[in-house]
């Protein structure tokens, strides 16, 4: 890896950190966890872009209920199980 690209990867690391999954595990679950970190990172990153004065109230309140609309669907993708593992 090149010199940028490790700094890179330090800042998106640093900036976007994931925690480890400790519940049952299966894919689903471990991508539904990923989903529900970004959330939480990103509902902060909004709610002090808000308190700083650098966008408003009503549009920190529009972009996390968007991003809670995702958030959603990707747990109803999660509780699918795939076909053979419904009987």
């Amino acid at each position: 890896m090149t010199k940028p690209q490790e700094s890179q990867n330090f800042k998106k690391g640093f900036l976007n950190p994931l925690g480890r999954y400790h519940g049952e595990f299966t894919p689903n679950n471990l991508a539904f966890n990923a989903n529900l970190q970004e959330f939480a990172q990103q509902a902060f990153y909004l709610c002090n872009l808000e308190t700083n004065g650098k966008i408003t109230a009503e549009e920190t309140y529009r972009q996390i209920k968007q991003l809670w609309r995702q958030l959603e669907q990707s747990k109803q993708i999660a509780t699918l199980a795939p076909i053979n593992e419904r009987r």
